[in-house]
């Protein structure tokens, strides 16, 4: 497993990719005085559809339409300190059948190193978990980021600063380790920090962390992720590493609707995503990826997958995206690879 985590950061430290940090699904919020963006108060409305096909090639094989999500929102500014943030998620495929509020937040963003966000908002821990959803490479966030990342989502107050344009990015938040719609069931909360650099400008390299209580007061939970992004020449690489020891809810969703595995005592994983653009239209992906459930099991619970695709954009705000996921579960001999197409449209 070392071997294979060296030849993953290997490869990437050849090439970049911009490295983000969103509270919500939408990226970086507007700052006040910005290029066309009023200091006093302003609202816009935005949101996206992704309606998709999937196959599984399963024994019975299995299809069908969904929508991956369905999202509508409002942000605005009350004034040159204070924004906000609300997104409502009415995808049934996510929320289990009713729409329900998924980001929820105000932030106090009056200097660029010393924002405060509270609230409902992503947790700030991973590249790939804090890209904006509507700007995903791959349909799928890596296995890795959907079980250990989880909940994704969470309530809580957090410190940031930087921005796009600086080279040092921080994020520090204090939540409740619960989820949404969730009251918080012990005294203590989740540490949760991320922060990146940009080395050069085709080079940005970043870490996260989280220590908290899942569950109770007694039992605890570490995590550590390591990431770095590289564009070169319309040539994008990105890579995560994450370990995570400890307690963990049970309760909690996996990332965007997948199904929470039973995970060991120990458990990591890692990816790395290559995409070119060929053009403003075409961009095809190759993503590798593995996620072990229990380090402490050999065999079992350890699962690969790799994710030939292709992005066409129609325009800015029109986007066709298809994969092919090839799927190795360790000890299992079953036919499971999937096809999956979807068609996003946002405003």
């Amino acid at each position: 497993m070392k071997t294979k985590i060296i030849i993953l950061f290997t490869v990437l430290f050849l090439f970049q990719f911009n490295t983000v940090f969103a509270q919500g699904c939408e990226g970086d919020l507007p700052v006040a005085g910005g290029d066309g963006v009023p200091k006093t108060s302003s609202t816009t409305f935005f949101g996206y559809f992704q309606p998709q096909f999937e196959a599984h090639f399963t024994d019975p094989n299995e299809n069908t339409f969904k929508f991956k999500r369905a999202r509508f929102g409002v942000r605005g500014r009350v004034n040159r300190s204070f924004s906000y943030y609300a997104v409502l998620e009415t995808s049934a495929f996510i929320g289990g059948g009713d729409a329900y509020l998924l980001d929820a937040f105000i932030t106090y963003d009056k200097y660029e190193w010393t924002k405060f966000s509270v609230g409902s908002f992503k947790q700030p821990f991973g590249l790939e978990v804090n890209t904006a959803c509507n700007n995903l490479t791959t349909i799928d966030r890596a296995i890795v980021s959907d079980q250990i990342v989880a909940p994704q989502r969470d309530l809580g107050l957090m410190m940031l600063g930087g921005s796009s344009t600086t080279k040092f990015r921080y994020a520090l938040a204090l939540m409740n380790g619960r989820g949404l719609g969730v009251k918080d069931n012990n005294t203590k909360k989740d540490f949760i920090g991320r922060a990146s650099y940009k080395l050069f400008d085709f080079m940005s390299v970043g870490g996260s962390f989280r220590y908290g209580y899942p569950n109770n007061n007694d039992v605890d939970r570490t995590t550590y992720g390591a990431e770095v992004a590289l564009n070169y020449n319309n040539f994008k690489v990105q890579g995560e590493y994450i370990y995570d020891e400890g307690d963990y809810n049970r309760a909690a969703d996996g990332g965007c609707g997948s199904t929470p595995l039973e995970l060991g005592a120990k458990r990591a994983g890692a990816y790395v995503m290559a995409s070119y653009d060929v053009n403003k239209k075409l961009q095809p992906v190759f993503k590798y990826e593995y996620f072990d459930q229990d380090l402490d099991l050999k065999k079992i619970g350890y699962q690969e997958m790799m994710t030939l695709g292709v992005n066409y954009f129609f325009n800015d705000n029109t986007r066709l995206q298809i994969n092919y996921q090839n799927k190795i579960e360790t000890g299992l001999s079953v036919d499971n690879d999937a096809l999956l197409m979807q068609l996003q449209v946002k405003f």
